[in-house]
């Protein structure tokens, strides 16, 4: 009888591990960006008119206050895996909710920078809160899925209407922007339909956040250790961490992705 190899026999476990590793690694960076949310909510509370933190609510202290601390309760709650599941469906109601009623209405060209922005960030996260989470109900997790894969295709799309804008934002260290800009887009739609179909979408999970890994540490960390005292940096930074470790948190979802031995663990 011929028996493999002890690196042929480890590698199976190799993987089921490496996945399990990212996911955690990106739940404690989804964690921590939930509470910086939450935070920055509170602290810009007052003094402008819209708060410059995602979702982006009128200035009125008793939507801001409640918003704010629902934002870094969840957090907290995700971060020790204390009510997960409570926690994950209530930060997902209320990111698509508040993207909804104080978003659309504003901003009705789907198309648009500020649609990509103000209405679909907010409801990726809250996608991936749901996502994240095990224990929600078939439908949620389904509609998740599906609202990520929209929006992954309109951010796609969106790189190729302001080619130019984006490739500006490239460090100027990095060669080939324009390259980099399509390569990014191509991505992206690439990866929605992933999600859309049901096909590989632990690697488009995982290839989702090592961009916006790369993002966090070439573009937004540099610009706000530049301009700290500007909230919208700090949002920027909020909402990539959130982004990059949301996707990988979600990159061993057992309920629609094959990883064979994986699926058996707690």
């Amino acid at each position: 009888m011929n028996i493999p190899d002890d690196k042929t026999l480890g590698q199976p476990q190799n993987t089921v591990a490496s996945v399990i590793v990212l996911e955690r690694f990106g739940r404690l960076l989804f964690s921590l960006a939930i509470i910086g949310i939450g935070v920055e909510t509170l602290i810009c509370a007052s003094g402008h008119k819209v708060v410059p933190v995602i979702p982006w609510l009128p200035a009125i202290p008793s939507l801001v206050y409640p918003v704010g601390a629902i934002f870094i309760l969840c957090g907290v709650s995700l971060l020790f895996q204390r009510n997960v599941v409570l926690s994950s469906i209530t930060l997902g109601v209320v990111m698509l909710l508040c993207g909804l009623a104080f978003d659309v209405p504003r901003h009705l060209n789907l198309m648009s920078a500020e649609w990509r922005t103000n209405v679909l960030e907010p409801i990726v996260i809250g996608s991936l809160a749901w996502r994240a989470a095990g224990g929600i109900p078939g439908w949620l997790h389904r509609t998740s899925r599906y609202l990520l894969a929209f929006a992954l295709i309109v951010f796609g799309i969106g790189h190729f209407q302001v080619l130019t804008f984006i490739a500006g934002m490239v460090p100027s260290w990095i060669p080939w922007h324009q390259f980099w800009t399509v390569f990014f887009g191509v991505a992206f739609v690439a990866a929605g339909t992933s999600f859309a179909t049901g096909c590989r979408q632990r690697w488009a999970a995982f290839g989702v956040g090592l961009m916006f890994a790369v993002w966090t540490l070439t573009i937004h960390l540099p610009s706000l250790l530049g301009a700290t005292h500007d909230p919208d940096k700090w949002s920027d930074v909020f909402i990539v961490v959130a982004f990059w470790g949301g996707f990988w948190a979600v990159a061993r979802d057992r309920k629609d992705l094959n990883l064979g031995a994986d699926s058996t663990l707690a």
